[in-house]
Order: C-alpha cells, then structure tokens, then sequence
C-alpha cells in the first residue's frame, strides 16, 4: 500500500512500477476490507478512502502520460517526457479536458460524502494537492488550495487552513493580477479564517478593505453580507451604518447579478436572508423598548408635564423639553416601522429566490402576521407575499394558520387580516388539497363534542371558526369537489369508528366493523389518511402519486382504557396495510398533532447539526390526524412495546421484574407501600432495596450478537437523551411507563400521549417535580455507564443545538401561542382524570365541572418558561450547557423528587 511509490512512479512516467504499485496497493486494500470487521465501521470508512485515492491515480497517469501509450519499453522517451510539464496536443485536449472534470466531479462527490469527516477527508487533500502539482495543473492546484482552505476551516482544522492559504497565495502571486476573482475570493476566505481563530476585529478590517477595493460585484455582495452581519454579532457598529451602507448594500449588488445558477441564487437567499433577519430584530428591540414600563411611565409623564406646563414658570423650557419628547418617540415608532416594513420585504425576497431558509422564515413571518395583525402594513405585507410565494412553503403550518379562521377578534373586509388568512388558505387548498382539506374538515366539525364531554367543558368550541371552515369548504367545492366528497365520506368512517359505543368484556379482543363503515370500500380521490408523501412544489397529485384509500380490515381490536381507543388496518392502494388507532374521549389529538410538529422540527435541526447527524440523534414521530374535538386517528407505531408492559406486564406483576426479580417485592406491593406510607423519603429507598432494576435484561433476550447489542443499547442511549432534552424544553409530563413505547427492532423509545406539556405536569393534583423520566429501570438499559458517557455526551450535544437555534424554537412557539385551538393549561378536571388514568381506576366517575376556559392567558408564560430553559437558566442562575445538563440528569434521578411523585408514575421502576 505504497502511495508514496505509486506517486514517484507516476512522476517519473515509469509505467511498469507505476501499474504493479498500483495493483498490489489495491489487492492489499481489498484483503483487509475483506476481513475486517462489521462491528467498527471506521477503518473500512479510511480504507475505501485509500481505495478511492488509487482509483483518482490511475485516472491521473492518462492525463500525465497519455503519450505513452504503446510505447511502454522506450526508457529515452519516457526520461525525455519527465524532464518537464506534460502538455497536451489539439487532439488530447479534449479528452484531457473531460477526465479532469470528471475528476473534480468525483472529488465533488467525495466531499459531499464525508460531511466534513475531517480524518478521512485530509489524506485525500493533501494526495489531490500533490497530483494537480504533479499534472502541472496550476489552475486547478490553485483552486484546490482555495477550496482546502475552507474545509478545513469548517472542519476546525485553523492551522492547516492557514498553511493551504499560504501556499494559495505563493501559488497565485505573479500570475494574475489583483482584479481577478480568484484572488478576491483568498482574501475572503482569509477573513473568515481570521475570523473562525476569534481574531474579530481583524477579520472585519480585511473584510472592509475587500468591500472598498473589490470590483467584482459577485463576491462585493458577499463581503458587504459578511461585514454587515460581523458587525451586527460584535455589535461593534452603528445599527443605521450596518443596515444601509453594508446589509442593503449586499442586497443591491446581488440583485444586480443577474447569474441563474444554483450557487449564485443560494447566495442571493442568503443575502436577503441576512438583511431581513437584522431588521427584524431591530424591529423586535424597538418594539420593546417602545412597549416597555420604563417607556410607558415616561410617556405618562410627558403628559403630566404638557397638562401642567400652562400653570409653571418655566413653562417655554417645558414646552421645548416636551416637543424634544415628542420628536424622540415619532422617530423611534417610524424607525420601528421601517425596520419591519425592511424584514417583512426581505423575508419574502429570500422565500421566492430560495428554498434554504424556508422554515426558519416562514415560521417568523407568520409569527410577524399573527401577532401584528392589526397594523396595515404587516397586512399589505402578508398579501404581497402570498402574491409571489409558492403556497408549499406554508403547508408545515397549514394547522396553525387555519386555526386562525374566522376569529372574531380580527377585523373583517377586504385588505383585512382574516381576508388575507382566507386567500392564503384558500390557495394552499387548491394547490395542495391533500395537506390542507383535512384541517379545514376538522374546524367544520368543531362543534361534534359529546354532550357530556360538552359540559365538562373539556374542548373548545368556536362556532365563528365553523362557519368561517364551512364557508371556505364550500368555495373550494367548485375546484375539488369530487375529492371532497370523498374526503367527507372517509373523515365520517372514522369518527364513526372512533365513536363505537363496545362492552368492557370486548377490551383487547376483536370484533367485527358494524355494516355501515364496512361497507365502504375504495375512495379512489382520497390518500390513506395516516399514510406519508411530499409536498409537490409543482402541485401535481397524479393518479399514483399516493396510496389511496380501499377501505379497512373486517374487524378492529378494542384496546385498553378509559375511552377504549379501537385499532385497525387501513387497506391501500399499494397492497400495504396502514396500522391505525381511531380515538375518541376526553384527550384533544389536536394538542398531540402540535407537539408531533414540533417534535419533526426539532429533528430537521438536529440533522443539520454535524455532531448530532453523525449521533443520530433525533425524536421518533408519529402522524396524528383529528377529524373533530375529540376524535381522530393517529399511526399505530409497529414493533413497539409500552415500558411498563415489558418490565412488569400488562397484569402488573409479571414481566421482566417476575422472571428476573426472584425474591424481590411486586409491583402492587411497591406501589401500594408508596401510597399509604407518610415518610416518603424513607419508603422511597426501602422499595428501591427490595426492587431491582432489569432493563438490560432486553437487550440481552433479543439482541444475541454482541456487535448488535452493542449498536442497539447505544441507539437505546441516544434516544432517551434526545428525547429527554427536548421533553424538557417543551415542559413534556405524565411520562409513566405506559406513556413511553421501545421498538423491539431499533430499540428506540417512542413518546406517545402528549397533552400534558408546556409545564401542565406542576398543575396536576400531585406535582411532577422532575424535569424527564429517568428512573433506575431507563438508566440500567444504558449498561455500566449508566448516565455518564453516552448518555451525558448527547444530552449535552441536544441541548447545545437547541440553545444555537434559540431564536428559531422559540419563533415556532410564539406560532403556537397564537393557534386560539390549543389549551396551554390543564383544568382541574383534567388533571385529576389524568392521575386517574394513570392510577388505571377506570371505574372512577368525573362530576361536571362548571369551570369556564379562559383562554390562552398561560401562552405568555409557557414561552417565558421555554425562552428561560434555552437561555440555560436554571434555578434563577445561567448555566453553560454542560452545567445545565448536570444540573437537569441531578434533579431527574434526585430521590428527594421522586418519592413525591404520584405512585401511578412508578418512580422506583
């Protein structure tokens, strides 16, 4: 495996070395992947690098020695050849000129590949470095050299990306002049070094010296983007000077290139992104100050001075003081307005030129609607841009924009905020029936609420939100009539369905569909309701584009609980049977369908964040789909095993804990000591020492090769700790064993049953003290470690990509607040049935409750609290991540707070 050999031999033009190198290089290569093991993918991740560098060497020699072909024994002409640069004649160069450029492709391909694996990626670097020199490929080596630079500076790697530089710039001088593109883009990339080694200052001075000597307008665009947002993070600046002379500045010089390809339109998005983001928050900071109690005392007393200034002495000096006031406040409210009239064009500029930013900006500019929607101007705004937008770029907030439907607190008419609501919907109806036509169903059913579930006053019921849904169903009959009715007809089988009056004798057996929801069978026009396919940007549904709906199975099984959720098969199209759980009671699904939604975006940044995308690390989702208040149907996630049925069975008293826990109390037992004991603290450990934990015992039974018990109880690891952090961060409660699912084949932990969240845990008749559920049964499935290593480590990368993306969580949260659909509060009727469901007394009987709903008046505080969690407040006292995490991992395995908990809950297990 003699790089070094092959590359002298390739030098020197010694085909003979060159190819027996070459071939013993590789066999030797192929023999060791061959036997190296599966249970460690790192070597055989280098070793294919190794492979893929002798496979770009043979490619090289055609392009060095292509003359010699036929001429292998005539040692004078290869000597004569070596002796200086290899240069192509006519007929050579076009074939040259394609094999290098399908070098650069695969060397393109490769880094895509890697994601910035900086181990395996500096080998090939320095090997692509010396083949270019060897080629005599000056352009290209220096290219490469450039483009190392910034890998490696992406990949940390500062000294080397200082050395790349260096030779870059020895390379470059002399041959072209400094106009050129090439070098402006060097002394860029220089910048940015400067800047990744925390030399600030520095990196903002070459950045603007570039900016004023620079005459390509493509790479001047950039370099004013890059100043002006430097400048806005040291906030080293005025905020006027970075907006116009660097931010609008980057917009207007990008907007003048009129390139089409991909880099340039990124760039442009970026541009438009940059400028938007700061006016927006300069619009948030002036929105503040303007709103404060600070501001709002000094405006009272202005008034005062101005109602007493004719009875004073000094009444000119008042009046002067007061029109200096006055003028302070008109320009602070027309700098606010202009700095959003800036952000509301600048993210929609950055929606309709890419598609990179699409979920931050589009969470942020509804938030902007939703929560401005009185001013004009943020109207104006919003039209315009469902103008120009395509509507696939709000489909992932189709649930909360229609939530908004008809509130009565908007005011109505043309160039109206609930005009625009309507025209935004309706379009993305008609664009997108299949992601939009089920929410509108459900706020038309909005008023389907058992009476007695109506009484309770467990749902809200928004009768102008009905009739508003009913009134945009019935313009959109005209475009896709057929399909609503069938969309109709499919919404009324599963409530139906959801709805089934059965016997408590029929709990856990299967029964067969009564004739009228058997009877339907194929609805050629409507997709499987829990089944997943893309938004088409073109808007073309065609025949085959989704399973559709051919009817369910013959008999549904009745599961276990208070309101005997039925499962059953969906049959598609496709031949697949989609396994469902139609539902019907007292648990909104609409409150799960929201934390499922957030839940898939805290993935999407969890995946592109390079640590936690070489981790894995994400959040098991699952589809929910409510067709009323109360009824709907979500995905019966396959494979799964509740927690709780696994370590103590569905009676209790089996389980792991009865084949392994020989001697050891039962889980009655325990529970039963909890409840009636008074000290706590004392019965906590006394049933902690007669009832050991038997986790790992899982990953024993059903994963018997050590390799493969090894990646599954990691996988096991990693998604608690992801799933933990962001339960945190989201207030997630009520996560008793039952509540929390492990598939038997990834060994990964499913979260189901969300409605107690945003912090509702501390509003339930006992207390949940704990930040997430990490018993002694959750950490002995970790291994010896326990919560240290893995566990540590990935709570601690979680959190950290969650603080980094602070500002965008959070935006998507304020979208929430706004959505009048969801309950952030449990009633106390809620909360005791929620510990009455856990404590599986479901003969108990709820009285009515006369209490009335009040709104979302807890929103406001349910975003303090999360803004409070990502701002690594803990206890009153900032933490960095590490602190934070340390401190959370402390108060979930405290003893002191786990013997508080309700016994239902199972602290011990």
């Amino acid at each position: 495996m003699d790089i070094l050999s092959c590359l002298r031999a390739f030098k020197e033009g010694d085909i003979n070395e060159f190819n027996l190198n070459l071939k013993e290089s590789k066999q030797e290569l192929l023999f060791s992947i061959y036997h190296a093991s599966e249970e460690s993918t790192e070597y055989i991740y280098s070793t294919i690098v190794k492979l893929q560098i002798f496979c770009h060497l043979g490619l090289a020699w055609d392009l060095r020695w292509a003359s010699l072909d036929g001429k292998k024994d005539n040692h004078t002409e290869t000597q004569k050849l070596s002796s200086g640069p290899f240069t192509p004649n006519m007929d050579q160069v076009e074939k040259w000129a394609g094999q290098l450029s399908w070098l650069n492709k695969e060397w393109s391909c490769i880094l895509n590949r890697a994601q910035l694996h900086m181990n395996l990626l500096e080998p090939f670097i320095a090997f692509r470095k010396v083949m270019l020199q060897i080629l005599s490929c000056k352009d290209c080596t220096v290219q490469h050299l450039l483009e190392s630079a910034s890998i490696l500076r992406k990949g940390c790697r500062f000294s080397h990306a200082a050395a790349a530089l260096h030779e870059f710039k020895f390379f470059y001088m002399g041959s072209t002049g400094e106009d050129s593109k090439l070098y402006w883009l060097g002394r860029v990339e220089e910048a940015k070094l400067l800047r990744a080694q925390g030399q600030h200052e520095m990196a903002i001075n070459l950045a603007k010296y570039i900016s004023e000597s620079c005459k390509v307008n493509e790479e001047a665009a950039d370099v004013y983007r890059l100043v002006g947002k430097w400048l806005a993070e040291t906030r080293s600046s005025n905020s006027r000077t970075m907006l116009d002379k660097y931010l609008k500045n980057a917009v207007n010089l990008s907007n003048d290139n009129n390139a089409t390809d991909k880099k340039s339109i990124a760039r442009k998005a970026q541009t438009q992104f940059h400028l938007a983001h700061y006016a927006d928050a300069l619009f948030r900071n002036y929105e503040e100050r303007l709103t404060s109690n600070e501001w709002q005392a000094a405006m009272r007393l202005r008034k005062h001075k101005g109602e007493k200034a004719e009875y004073t002495v000094k009444i000119q000096e008042l009046q002067k003081q007061l029109a200096m006031d006055k003028e302070e406040a008109e320009k602070l409210q027309q700098d606010r307005d202009n700095f959003l009239s800036v952000a509301l064009e600048g993210y929609k500029r950055c929606l309709v030129i890419g598609d990179k930013y699409d979920v931050r900006v589009v969470f942020r500019l509804v938030s902007l609607w939703f929560s401005l929607s009185t001013r004009q101007i943020v109207v104006d705004g919003m039209i315009s841009t469902i103008n120009e937008v395509q509507s696939y770029k709000f489909i992932p907030l189709v649930y909360q924009i229609a939530s908004r439907l008809g509130s009565s607190k908007d005011s109505q008419g043309p160039k109206s905020f609930q005009f625009a609501l309507v025209f935004l919907l309706k379009k993305m109806a008609i664009d997108h029936p299949y992601h939009t036509i089920f929410q509108l169903l459900a706020l038309a059913n909005g008023d389907r609420v058992k009476d007695k579930q109506r009484s309770r006053n467990s749902f809200v019921v928004d009768m102008d939100k009905k009739y508003a849904a009913e009134s945009l169903l019935k313009e959109l009959s005209s475009h896709h009539g057929a399909v609503m009715r069938q969309m109709k007809q499919m919404v009324e089988i599963y409530i139906k369905l959801a709805e089934l009056e059965t016997k408590r004798e029929d709990t856990n057996k299967k029964i067969a569909l009564p004739r009228d929801i058997r009877s339907v069978r194929q609805l050629e026009l409507v997709p499987v309701v829990t089944s997943s396919f893309p938004v088409d940007p073109s808007c073309q549904y065609n025949e085959g584009s989704f399973p559709h709906f051919k009817g369910l199975a013959d008999s549904v099984t009745i599961m276990n609980g208070i309101n005997a959720p039925k499962f059953v098969d969906c049959l598609g199209s496709d031949g697949k049977r989609y396994r469902q759980l139609a539902k019907s009671g007292n648990d909104d699904l609409r409150q799960d369908a929201v934390m499922e939604q957030f839940f898939a975006l805290v993935n999407t940044f969890l995946q592109n964040h390079r640590d936690t995308w070489k981790r894995r690390l994400g959040i098991r989702t699952y589809k929910v789909v409510p067709f009323t208040p109360s009824a709907g149907v979500l995905v019966w996630v396959n494979g799964t095993l509740p927690l709780g049925e696994y370590l103590t069975g569905s009676s209790r008293s089996g389980g792991a804990h009865g084949r392994y826990g020989l001697g050891d109390w039962s889980f009655p037992k325990c529970r039963q000591h909890m409840a009636t004991e008074n000290n706590k603290r004392k019965a906590f450990q006394e049933v902690c020492d007669n009832f050991r934990p038997v986790m790992h015992h899982f990953f024993l039974e059903r994963f018997l090769h050590p390799a493969d018990w090894f990646e599954k109880r990691l996988a096991y690891t990693r998604s608690v700790a992801a799933s933990s952090m962001v339960g945190y961060i989201v207030g997630l409660g009520d996560r008793h064993s039952m509540n929390i699912l492990i598939d038997q084949a990834t060994a990964e932990v499913v979260h189901i049953d969300l409605g107690v969240s945003f912090e509702q845990g501390l509003m339930l008749k006992t207390p949940e003290r704990v930040p997430f559920r990490l018993t002694r049964d959750i950490i002995d499935g970790m291994g010896v470690t326990g919560v240290e290593g893995v566990f540590r480590r990935c709570c601690e990368e979680n959190l950290s990509v969650m603080r980094t993306n602070k500002e965008a969580l959070l935006t998507i949260i304020e979208v929430f607040i706004h959505d009048p659909l969801y309950k952030w509060a449990l009633s106390p009727l809620k909360a005791l049935e929620r510990q009455m469901e856990t404590d599986d007394d479901l003969e108990a009987s709820l009285e009515d409750s006369e209490e009335q709903y009040e709104g979302n008046k807890d929103a406001t505080r349910a975003l303090l609290r999360v803004k409070q969690k990502l701002d690594g407040y803990e206890e009153g006292e900032m933490r960095s991540v590490h602190g934070q995490v340390q401190q959370l991992i402390q108060d979930a395995i405290d003893p002191d707070r786990l013997c508080h908990m309700f016994p239902g809950w199972a602290s011990w297990l």
